[in-house]
């Protein structure tokens, strides 16, 4: 389903959907409008919106049914795996080994990325390009660059994006025992006072994938025959096949991801950015405590902290449980621990004088049906990630490092800002 404006007669039915959308831009009052006016055949106003799925493996198995769409495709590069997706959905859908494929789909509405972090900038550019709505896993991508390209392309095609992280609205965090709106509420009272430390560690959940890592020699492997490795492979550098390499272990090696901070740093540190109201900025510093990682394969590390330029910093503490005497959040004036638990007297009778944080649209199919932005979209969630890949440049350099958040690079160090923008294997570019 799309959504056009009443006043408005389309050019001709072959109008392109994304010429449509930037006409429609800036006005308010919709109507449903077939899809074959936006060049993509007709749906009924009572259909669900469509979705095809681009790796479904592992979270994009998961994902085969969420509320208010249907499934109509999934893409992959293993055989077995789009076999298993098929198995699991009881209508017939297309299935594609090729994601350019399924972008290109008239009958997709929305592109579901569930795919190694390396090919996330790739896709979420080529389906803004080819006027699909965009839900991608996190990080969102896996380097800075990559997610400058993916926030530009949208700003151009005017696309609505999801990255599926979600705590910032929703849930508690994993081990923290609360959600984020009463802390948000705390934080923005500045009952604690300013500037704010955020300490993330095992006691709140963050350690249970640093065993995600990878090995420092792989012996080649034949290639299955079901596997397009190549076309796993894309835009990263050619690697002879080992198993290690693909699906449930690729985050161990920088080409693909980067371990437990790249597969799930994004989970805590996007709340963090929303809590401290930073989502239009980044840290200026980042330092790191961690033996020199290996070229290929990541390593363990001991903790990254990130500063920003009031004062604020996070605190990530990898591979242990942490203390949990220590506070989530530490202010002048008081601390908060785990459980909501806050050591400022008679705190929750002040708090409560305070107004309630601003609402979110949490909603991802009405955001596509009014085209507003979803609470976490491509800007927010690109701060977000630009935190994870500040680390893991951090990490792979072994060294502290200056930031210009609104220049987007770091400062003099030619080093860092080769692994920002990294090279791309033909034909593959961003």
């Amino acid at each position: 389903m799309r959504l056009a404006y009443q006043q408005m007669e389309p050019k001709s039915m072959k109008t392109g959907r994304r010429d449509f959308l930037k006409t429609m831009g800036g006005l308010t009052l919709f109507t449903v409008v077939p899809r074959q006016v936006l060049g993509n055949g007709f749906i009924a106003p009572s259909d669900q919106v469509t979705k095809g799925i681009i790796g479904v493996g592992g979270m994009g198995k998961k994902h085969l049914s969420y509320g208010g769409t249907r499934l109509v495709a999934i893409c992959d590069v293993d055989k077995t795996h789009l076999a298993l997706g098929q198995a699991l959905v009881k209508d017939k859908i297309a299935e594609y080994h090729d994601f350019r494929s399924l972008i290109t789909d008239p009958n997709v509405d929305i592109v579901h990325i569930a795919t190694p972090p390396h090919w996330h900038g790739i896709m979420s550019v080529e389906a803004a390009k080819a006027g699909k709505d965009i839900w991608c896993e996190k990080p969102m991508t896996r380097t800075i660059g990559e997610g400058k390209r993916v926030v530009e392309t949208i700003k151009q095609y005017g696309n609505i994006f999801r990255l599926n992280t979600w705590f910032r609205f929703t849930d508690t965090f994993y081990g923290l025992g609360t959600p984020v709106k009463p802390l948000k509420k705390m934080v923005q009272s500045r009952l604690l006072g300013w500037p704010l430390k955020v300490t993330i560690s095992g006691y709140t959940g963050f350690d249970w994938k640093f065993h995600w890592i990878g090995k420092d020699f792989l012996e080649p492997e034949p290639i299955p025959r079901e596997l397009d490795y190549h076309l796993w492979l894309g835009p990263a550098p050619y690697k002879l096949y080992n198993a290690h390499r693909t699906h449930q272990t690729f985050r161990g090696y920088w080409d693909y991801d980067g371990g437990g901070l790249g597969d799930m740093g994004q989970h805590y540190i996007d709340p963090v950015q929303y809590l401290l109201g930073k989502d239009e900025t980044s840290p200026v510093k980042v330092e790191v405590d961690a033996p020199q990682q290996h070229p290929d394969a990541v390593g363990r590390w001991r903790s990254i902290t990130y500063s920003y330029d009031d004062g604020c910093q996070i605190i990530l503490r990898g591979g242990d449980f942490g203390n949990p005497d220590t506070p989530y959040i530490e202010g002048s004036n008081g601390k908060v621990y785990k459980n909501f638990v806050c050591d400022i007297p008679g705190w929750q009778k002040k708090l409560a004088g305070f107004p309630e944080p601003a609402m979110q649209r949490t909603d991802f199919m009405e955001c596509i049906k009014t085209r507003q932005p979803f609470a976490l979209n491509e800007r927010n969630a690109f701060r977000s990630a630009t935190i994870v890949n500040m680390g893991a440049v951090a990490l792979r350099l072994n060294r502290t490092l200056l930031f210009d958040p609104e220049k987007l690079q770091f400062i003099n160090d030619d080093a860092a800002n080769k692994l920002m923008d990294q090279p791309m294997r033909a034909p593959w570019n961003i």
